[in-house]
This record gives C-alpha cells, sequence and structure tokens, in this order.
C-alpha cells in the first residue's frame, strides 16, 4: 500500500459513529520526517474517529516502545510509551485561515470540499510527544541494567572536583563577614 493513503481516511462515505483505525509504526515511519532522537521504535497506535455530521472526533491511543539515550550516562534506554491525544476536527470554508486563528491546539479545521482526512502528522507529533523531556532511568544512583558504570564514575569525579573548586575560591573570601548578620 502507498504510504502517503496508508494514513489517509476516506471519511466521506463513512457513517456516523465510531470507526476503529490500528496503525503499527517502525523506524521507517520516520524516514519521512527529520531525524530522531531515539530509535527501534514499535509503537502501536489505535485511532477512534466518532463522526458526526458536522465535525469528527479522533482520540489517537499510542502504546509501544522505543530506545533513547540517556540524558544523565547516555547509554540506550528503552522506553515504554502510552499516551492519549484528543482532536477535533471540523469542516469549514476557510479551513487555512481559521487553522491560523485557533488558540486550541486540538481543534483542527479542513476545507469542505476535502473527503480525506490525513493522519501522519498527528501519529508523528503523538509519538514525540509521548516522550517524556527528562529522559533517565529510575535508578537514582546509576546502578541500573542500562547504565553506563564509565559515565557514572566520570560524573562521580568532577561532583568532588566542584566541591573542592567552591572551598578554594578566594572571591568569598571578604564576604564571608557578612554571612551571619540579620
Amino acid at each position: 500500500m502507498n504510504r502517503r493513503r496508508e494514513y489517509s481516511i476516506p471519511f466521506v462515505g463513512l457513517k456516523p459513529g465510531v470507526h476503529e483505525y490500528n496503525y503499527s509504526i517502525d523506524d521507517k515511519f520516520f524516514d519521512d520526517f527529520q531525524s530522531q532522537d531515539f530509535k527501534n521504535c514499535k509503537a502501536n497506535v489505535k485511532l477512534l474517529l466518532d463522526k458526526k455530521s458536522t465535525f469528527m472526533t479522533l482520540k489517537f491511543e499510542i502504546g509501544g516502545s522505543l530506545e533513547v539515550n540517556c540524558d544523565r550516562c547516555n547509554s540506550q534506554l528503552p522506553l515504554e510509551l502510552w499516551d492519549e491525544f484528543n482532536i477535533t476536527v471540523k469542516l469549514a470554508e476557510d479551513a487555512e485561515l481559521m487553522n491560523e486563528q485557533e488558540e486550541d491546539p486540538d481543534m483542527y479545521y479542513i476545507p469542505q470540499g476535502e473527503s480525506h482526512l490525513e493522519i501522519a502528522n498527528w501519529i508523528y507529533e503523538f509519538i514525540n510527544l509521548s516522550i517524556p523531556m527528562h529522559k533517565v532511568c529510575t535508578y537514582e544512583n546509576m546502578n541500573g541494567p542500562h547504565c553506563n558504570k564509565s559515565a557514572k564514575e566520570m560524573l562521580k569525579k568532577m561532583s568532588t572536583e566542584e566541591k573542592e573548586i567552591k572551598k578554594e575560591n578566594p572571591i568569598w573570601k571578604g564576604l564571608e563577614k557578612f554571612k551571619d548578620l540579620d
């Protein structure tokens, strides 16, 4: 199946009600987009499209796993994905203008003559939004199975060097006499 057609839903012929679509997403899906900060993506996207007479609601359920670089030790860290996103789609005369003026990010307008709904960009965005901003394992002491031991030692060494520098800093010598003034 053509990749563009795979993520294009012909909504004109759909009866009112809920329609379910399922997609399996891997690294190949992201080839059409910019480079990613993750790899080995194995995501499942369940889309529930609820068609009404004047609008549609889309509920994206994102699940699966991928690998990212740990922000603390830079080793490969597997992450589980799970998130839900909702979008309301309405038909409009001047959809482009309406999208520019709309303040609600969960509202999207398409031209009235449109017959297909393109969802690839939303899947891309929602998978990226499912990844936490701070990507570290749950092991505070960096003793987890994925932690980089050499990075742990380097961070420990740098931490003790910083403490030594703070103790010996001559800039603060003259200011110590003002420390306990109340």
